[in-house]
């Protein structure tokens, strides 16, 4: 069960800059063209991704298998669990769009996703991963916390 829903680590990060491209295209078409169908590959994908890593997904498997490979640069490797909380962020980000469009606030989900796809840019043009800032913030409050709250 654990290899089922096993995540890589370390994350090739090439292939982690091209699944983000392939999010942004996604999410740009959804809020230029408002088609909640867009949502549900982007949804899917962030889904599959968070609990599996690229097995059970399409974007994921083309950038780990047919485009990372054919890319001839010093591929760099960096931590997996900041990575798999940044899918679980664009999950939540995806999930939330869609709910909205079903209930019909067609412009809030525009919104949500115009977010994701300006973070994902970061992540695919200069490998600024804004999940996994939040991921290091998030464990170092927890840290703090666990240190003072021993000290009493």
């Amino acid at each position: 069960m654990a290899s089922f829903f096993g995540f890589p680590n370390p994350v090739n990060e090439t292939s982690a800059r091209i699944v983000a491209a392939g999010a942004v295209v996604m999410g740009a078409l959804f809020v230029a063209t408002g088609n909640g169908w867009i949502l549900v590959p982007l949804t899917y994908g962030f889904i599959a991704r968070v609990l599996s890593g690229p097995k059970f997904s399409p974007l994921g498997r083309i950038a780990t298998q047919v485009i990372t490979p054919r890319i001839k640069v010093q591929h760099r490797f960096v931590a997996g669990p900041p990575k798999r909380f940044a899918q679980g962020v664009g999950a939540t980000f995806t999930i939330v769009a869609s709910v909205l469009m079903l209930s019909g606030a067609d412009t809030a989900a525009r919104v949500v996703i115009a977010g994701l796809v300006g973070a994902a840019f970061l992540e695919s043009a200069f490998a600024v991963c804004l999940g996994c800032i939040m991921f290091g913030w998030l464990i170092f409050s927890a840290r703090s916390l666990a240190t003072t709250s021993n000290q009493g």
